[in-house]
């Protein structure tokens, strides 16, 4: 896709919006929600979406939301390292497929990163066990 397509309100991110799939949350305001990613890149890879818009991108994110978005996209980022004391952490988004984007509604990827250990590749790896996800959201949600 590139990136100026329509929105998709079919996508996965939008579904879990509404509630149609299921998602490990690790945090929810007005603004975003924060789920625990099922293809993670590394333990405790958590992604978080903004909701009541339509932004396939950070282009398209409305200036005005914007601000209130990366508040919680900071507060997500310091709970996964206060719960998980990762020797670092990587903070990134993607725009468009050649960009390496796989699902087409605005999202930010926070992904612990521990010396020694590689990162999976974006969206390769296996599907993760549900429980411990689970486990791993207890443990963030409790640092919010």
């Amino acid at each position: 896709m590139t990136l100026h397509d329509t929105y998709d309100s079919t996508n996965i991110f939008a579904k879990i919006l509404r509630g149609e799939m299921p998602a490990v949350k690790v945090y929810e305001d007005d603004t975003a929600l924060a789920f625990m990613d099922v293809f993670p890149q590394a333990e405790g890879h958590t992604l978080v979406i903004p909701k009541d818009v339509e932004a396939r991108n950070l282009l398209e994110m409305p200036p005005e939301k914007l601000g209130p978005y990366m508040l919680a996209v900071q507060k997500v980022t310091k709970a996964v390292e206060a719960a998980l004391k990762p020797d670092g952490l990587v903070v990134t988004q993607f725009n468009g497929a050649p960009a390496g984007q796989t699902v087409y509604h605005l999202h930010f990827h926070v992904i612990p990163r521990n010396e020694g250990v590689p990162l999976g590749r974006h969206g390769a790896g296996g599907m993760a066990d549900m429980g411990e996800l689970e486990k791993l959201a207890v443990k963030i949600r409790a640092a919010v």
